[in-house]
């Protein structure tokens, strides 16, 4: 059932399923990926195997997630409307900037994040159990834990949440294990593979920056956890300590984890060895199964983004028709044939993004990625509108924190930036096109609630 508060906005009452674990474990999850298991190479190679520097972007690479986060505590205690972003948008900026940016998160962001994602699960399962490697079986395994965590999911919120937590643990495990052996890890280096080139450490000056971008993307995600915010036990606690405590988890994590591979294997031997450098520090220390456990975590870690991704995404047309940004369903009026309702638009998107996704690989239509690039850097653009509304909140002294309203926004901002001027200068054409298609959608879900203002009565 639909409800309104103070200021005519929409909300959905429902039963509070999730706590403080959850929460954060969404955070962790969706961050914590398969990328940093395969990153720590790319970043050594941009700061020339210079660790510090490595250190450094990590840092600075953070600096989005973190205080843009924070940032966001401030609105996150302010709002009991669903639809995380959304929410924020429609609260303090407008209801039609707000369907714009739930038809943007709706239709772009969320089904191509988790397409993306499920194809990669298809590749590691393939690696792991040494299966044929081809782009069909690939596609094919990834469709099946797309629609096995879809169903688990719909069919049981606390399951999905459940596993959520389960696999942000799990992932954790080689990450933060392999950082606190190195601090015990007296064997020297190993030997560069002769057949391989040798990577030495060198001055690359400012060509470090280079690697700000990547790293920027492997904290993407986090927006996602604000989705279910309304569903979170005493969210206006619990969001702000989840928002703050995750990216944080996720930076230190970051940290153990490549201060560990490159104490134990050295920064000459991961920049020459590169993806390999993975399998080899698993032989290092388990052994030859070294590497089937350590891709079992790694699979592990991809299926906790697929899963937290779909959570996410489930509620988000659900939000929209309470908002009235989105098409009523005929003859569905409870609850449960809400979301269920809710639930068949986000899987049929994903599926009609999981075949696009396909036609693009299979055809090479897209050299340099793949369509969730569609969406990522374009949404920053967003992000950084609220960071800009938490800081004018501050200037207005509507908000009175010094560090939440005022350092975290700035700090994000810059954070932001980063991200959008690597992102557009790392492939400048492609980002065009990308660009145009997201501010399509955009201008539809603002024009869909534009007209039916004009039309239909408030409730």
């Amino acid at each position: 059932m639909f409800y309104r508060n103070h200021k005519g906005v929409n909300f959905i009452k429902e039963k509070k399923e999730y706590g403080l674990w959850t929460a954060t474990s969404m955070i962790i999850g969706i961050c914590v990926g398969s990328g940093i298991f395969f990153k720590v190479d790319d970043i050594l190679l941009f700061t020339g195997g210079k660790i510090y520097l490595g250190i450094l972007v990590f840092i600075i690479g953070a600096l989005s997630i973190i205080f843009g986060s924070i940032s966001l505590t401030n609105l996150a205690t302010l709002t009991d409307g669903t639809g995380g972003m959304v929410a924020y948008f429609e609260e303090f900026y407008s209801k039609k900037l707000a369907s714009a940016f739930g038809w943007y998160q709706t239709f772009l962001y969320y089904p191509t994040v988790t397409v993306v994602v499920a194809w990669a699960s298809g590749i590691y399962t393939i690696l792991l159990l040494n299966l044929p490697d081809s782009l069909d079986l690939q596609m094919g395994i990834g469709l099946g834990y797309l629609l096995f965590f879809y169903a688990l999911n719909i069919l049981s919120k606390h399951l999905g949440g459940r596993f959520q937590v389960i696999s942000s643990v799990a992932k954790l495990i080689p990450l933060i294990g392999i950082g606190l052996i190195a601090l015990f890890w007296k064997q020297s280096t190993p030997a560069i593979p002769t057949d391989i080139p040798l990577q030495p450490v060198q001055d690359v000056g400012w060509g470090w920056l280079a690697a700000l971008a990547p790293m920027a993307f492997s904290y993407d995600g986090w927006p996602i956890a604000l989705s279910i915010s309304h569903e979170v036990k005493n969210s206006k606690k619990i969001m702000p300590l989840a928002l703050t405590i995750g990216p944080l988890i996720v930076l230190g994590v970051y940290l153990t984890y490549f201060l560990g591979m490159t104490h134990i294997l050295g920064s000459e031997y991961i920049m020459s060895v590169g993806n390999g450098a993975v399998t080899t520090i698993g032989d290092l220390l388990i052994g030859p199964s070294g590497k089937t456990i350590l891709l079992l975590f790694v699979l592990i870690s991809i299926l906790g983004v697929v899963n937290g991704v779909i959570l996410g995404h489930l509620r988000m047309p659900y939000a929209l028709v309470a908002k009235q940004m989105f098409p009523q369903p005929k003859n569905k009026t409870t609850q449960k044939s809400q979301e269920f309702y809710s639930a068949m638009i986000s899987l049929g998107t994903a599926l009609t993004w999981y075949l696009i996704h396909y036609i693009t690989q299979k055809f090479g239509l897209l050299k340099t990625g793949d369509v969730s690039e569609i969406a990522i850097v374009f949404g920053y653009f967003y992000y950084m509108m609220l960071y800009v509304k938490v800081l004018h909140m501050y200037l207005k002294k509507q908000l009175t924190n010094v560090f939440t309203g005022l350092v975290a926004p700035i700090l994000a901002i810059i954070g932001g930036l980063i991200i959008l001027v690597g992102g557009v200068s790392s492939n400048p054409k492609s980002m065009i096109i990308f660009f145009v298609i997201c501010s399509a959608f955009c201008f539809i879900g603002f024009n869909y609630y534009k007209k039916r203002h004009i039309t239909l009565k408030p409730n």
